[in-house]
């Protein structure tokens, strides 16, 4: 089975099942979980003061890690629907 990261877990915790079948057979959505993984331990890693970051670096990426969500939850209601 395909690692699904805790935050998309507990962005989706009631999606678990459309989750793993997406990350196993959708490419795309491999690339943007592998994305939206990449920007949410950047700003983790900011927020907890191990990587120098200002602000509005922050807030860039939490904006993107947001419009991912909004694009994973479309692939996410497809699966679910098909």
């Amino acid at each position: 089975m395909s690692h699904i990261s805790k935050a998309l877990r507990d962005a989706f915790p009631d999606d678990a099942d459309a989750l793993r079948r997406l990350k196993a057979a959708d490419t795309h959505f491999q690339a943007l979980a592998a994305r939206f993984d990449t920007l949410d331990t950047q700003a983790e890693q900011i927020e907890s003061g191990a990587e120098a970051g200002s602000d509005a670096r922050l807030e860039d990426i939490k904006k993107h890690r947001l419009a991912l969500l909004d694009e994973i939850a479309v692939l996410v209601d497809a699966a679910k629907a098909g």
